[in-house]
This record gives structure tokens, sequence and C-alpha cells, in this order.
């Protein structure tokens, strides 16, 4: 295995989106670099790179912007233009929030308050499409997704995407699974993405990322210490997302 890649929310958080310090804790004892991909933008997945503690390499915007260190230049896969076209379209039959338009260069992120199938059926001749990453519905160009911006950080750095294991939830972590050499997907995963991942744990969320975790590196297991959450946001005995 050369490198590991997870999805963010609802992989290595809990149900609540906070950041399972469990899942913080088992990343940083083993030495692959661990990449982050997610939906969401770029500052906020090299942010939570920072917080974890790995190297700034992260996939971000669903493959539509990459970083392989925090002082590295952005390379933009994915283009907005068409995206805002497919927006406006798709304004004159919903009312549609946009989340972090400030921060996206290549995808527009609206709240899931619409008719997902209508919308897609709406964009169906068009070059974009619309993805759920779970917490965002994503209006981004058909040409980008995951693995996309999987096999372009692999080419960067001489890797085949057959020797890199990817752990997530979603179904906007499809095509990264379809690439990768061995896909993981956590209890709560979309009902597709375990259809073809390799391994589904049993527990959800963070803890089916520990789970997974300890399926590949079986030397973790018993590893985790209780004490490494002392400064977790909410008591591990009050926690009603981690299974025990």
């Amino acid at each position: 295995m050369k490198a590991l890649v997870l999805d963010i929310d609802g992989t290595i958080t809990h149900r609540d989106r906070k950041i399972d310090c469990r899942a913080v804790e088992i990343i940083r004892r083993i030495r692959i670099p661990v990449i982050l991909a997610t939906g969401n933008t770029v500052c906020f997945a090299t942010t939570t790179a920072r917080l974890i503690g790995i190297s700034g390499m992260v996939i971000a915007e669903n493959g539509g912007v990459l970083k392989v260190g925090y002082n590295e230049e952005e390379h933009i896969i994915g283009d907005i233009k068409p995206c805002i076209r497919a927006f406006e379209l798709l304004k004159k039959h919903f009312d549609l929030d946009k989340l972090d338009p400030s921060y996206r260069r290549t995808e527009i992120a609206v709240r899931r308050n619409f008719d997902l199938n209508k919308a897609r059926a709406i964009l169906s001749g068009t070059d974009v499409d619309i993805v759920d990453s779970g917490f965002a519905l994503h209006i981004k160009s058909r040409k980008v997704n995951k693995g996309v911006g999987l096999k372009k950080l692999a080419e960067l750095f001489y890797w085949s995407t057959k020797d890199i294991t990817v752990i997530g939830d979603s179904e906007n972590d499809v095509e990264m699974f379809e690439v990768a050499g061995f896909g993981i997907a956590v209890g709560n995963a979309d009902a597709k993405l375990k259809e073809i991942a390799d391994f589904v744990t049993k527990k959800e969320y963070g803890a089916g990322f520990v789970e997974a975790m300890e399926f590949l590196f079986p030397q973790l297991r018993h590893s985790n210490r209780k004490d490494d959450c002392a400064n977790h946001q909410q008591d591990d005995a009050n926690d009603p997302f981690y299974e025990r």
C-alpha cells in the first residue's frame, strides 16, 4: 500500500460531523501517506489535515482541486463556468442556497432541500451533473470526480492507483473506489458504495473507520487509549454516536 485516501464527513467523523478523536489517534500511528478526499473546499481540507496532523495532500471539491502540500500551489482540474450555467438553469425550478461560494473554484455546492432526481433530469443533456455527499449537493462537471482527482495525484507521485486504499461513505466516493486497489465502506455508507466495496465495516461513522484501520493494520488493535480523547469536545461516556 503506497497511500491511504480518506473521505472526511461521515467517514472519520461522528454523525454530528465532529471529528472522531479515535480516528485521529489511529491515523497518526500509521507510517504511509494519508490523503484527505472531500467534496468540501480546499481550505477546509487543508485545515482538517493540519488538525489531524498529516501532510497537506488533499483532493478537494470532488476532485476539482488538488494540493500536494500545505505550501504548494493548487492544481485546478475542474471548470466552474458550466456549473454556473447549470445553477442558473436550476434556479428556474428550485429555490437554491449556495454553500461556501467564495471558496469554491470548480463546482457549486447547495443545500439538500430540493428534488435531486428532478434536478438531474433537468441537467441530463448537459456536461454537468449533481452528486450527493450526504451533507450537500454538488453541481460539478461530469468529467471531474474523486476518481479523476486520485488518478492525477497518483501521477504526480508516480504511484499506481492500484497500490492505494480508499475509505469512504457517500455516492461521491464511488469513482474513487473504482480506480483504487482496495476500497472500504463504513457501515453508514451509501448502498451503491457498499456494493462495490471490497470490505464493509459493521460499525458506522468514525467507529467504522477505526474498525477499517484495524482490519488493514491488525497491529493497531487495542492501541487506542481513552486518554487520547481527553481534549475531545464530547465526553465519550455520553457520546451516542460511537459503538463500543
